[in-house]
């Protein structure tokens, strides 16, 4: 059981950093005006949840199986995913919101490899 989870903790792990390098693009293309905000946005919104569920899962799966080390290095992430996503959307995130805060998933993935 334990190989499965962490087959899948890869795997997930994979997709998540697939989907960081696709925000930093988007992103990149925006800043250098190859799209404007509103594509951008468009492009960017279909992939936050299916974000949060990837980090959410992998961290679930790690308090399952005991693993509270990685479990511990998973919930920042999955905290941070959560708050974000559980404030106020009355309005869709505009590039602002977007811009300012694609960097943090990054900078805890590069402090947390280090």
């Amino acid at each position: 059981m334990e190989a499965v989870v962490f087959v899948f903790s890869l795997l997930d792990c994979c997709a998540l950093i697939f989907l960081s390098v696709y925000f930093i693009i988007t992103l990149s293309d925006l800043e250098c005006d190859y799209i404007n905000a509103r594509s951008c946005c468009s492009k960017l919104n279909k992939w936050v949840i299916p974000e949060l569920i990837g980090h959410t899962i992998v961290t679930v799966l790690m308090l399952a199986s005991w693993h509270w080390f990685i479990f511990l290095l998973n919930l920042p992430v999955a905290s941070w995913n959560i708050y974000r996503n559980t404030q106020s959307r009355t309005a869709e995130v505009t590039y602002e919101r977007s811009h300012d805060q694609a960097w943090f998933p990054l900078a805890l993935f590069l402090y947390v490899s280090l």
